[in-house]
């Protein structure tokens, strides 16, 4: 019994160095949805008919959707919190009272 939790135990760590998206101890949240979205995403780009699915539900072009996507994986999630990010507010429009 101890043997085999050892091997899944080293297994796991040999996925978690070869692929990035499969997390580790120390992943953050931000980290595991940013990989999700990525993950999410390059599934679209690649099925051409959930490709197709988007593009329609965009009324979009499939190469204006596949430039859309491509785009939204840069920065899934919007910038990393709390690293010194800088979040610029929309100064066209006055502040609302609550």
């Amino acid at each position: 019994m101890g043997d085999q939790r050892y091997n899944i135990h080293s297994q796991l760590e040999h996925l978690q160095s070869k692929y990035v998206g499969t997390g580790h101890a120390d992943t953050t949240k931000f980290e595991w949805l940013v990989n999700q979205h990525r993950d999410t995403f390059a599934s679209m780009l690649g099925h051409p008919n959930m490709l197709d699915y988007v593009a329609i539900a965009e009324n979009e072009s499939r190469g204006r959707t596949k430039f859309n996507l491509m785009m939204k994986m840069i920065q899934p999630c919007g910038p990393t919190p709390g690293k010194g990010a800088v979040i610029v507010q929309d100064t066209d429009k006055p502040p609302t009272a609550s």
